[in-house]
């Protein structure tokens, strides 16, 4: 049996949780990829298991990829290999958030592949 799809709403607010990872881009602020993501986690968390699912999901992927980006900067500066992990994290980083926020619209439980589960 299928779980059903969730409300409006719980969609809208769980694609939100993926879609403010690009607030990144816009606010010169760091780390606000995680943070603004975080606030609407925590702020809405308790209103549906759904929401909590992708707000978690959401924040462990950023937090992931700022682990690989750390790896990747790394590689470069001591071996010059790590730009080729920057420019793929970096495209991963763009593409997987608009997938896992078209997937959260659709009421899907959607998880972020190669992410670390923090929580």
């Amino acid at each position: 049996m299928e779980p059903e799809i969730p409300e409006s709403e719980q969609r809208t607010l769980a694609m939100l949780c993926h879609l403010l990872s690009f607030s990144g881009y816009v606010v010169p602020i760091p780390l606000v990829n995680v943070i603004a993501p975080l606030v609407m986690w925590m702020m809405k968390k308790d209103e549906s298991p759904f929401i909590d699912h992708h707000g978690k999901e959401s924040i462990n992927f950023q937090l992931t990829i700022l682990i690989y980006a750390i790896i990747g900067v790394v590689l470069t500066c001591a071996f010059g290999v790590g730009i080729v992990v920057l420019i793929l994290v970096g495209a991963f980083a763009i593409v997987a958030p608009i997938i896992a926020a078209v997937k959260a619209n659709e009421g899907v439980w959607y998880q972020y592949p190669l992410c670390i589960r923090f929580f």
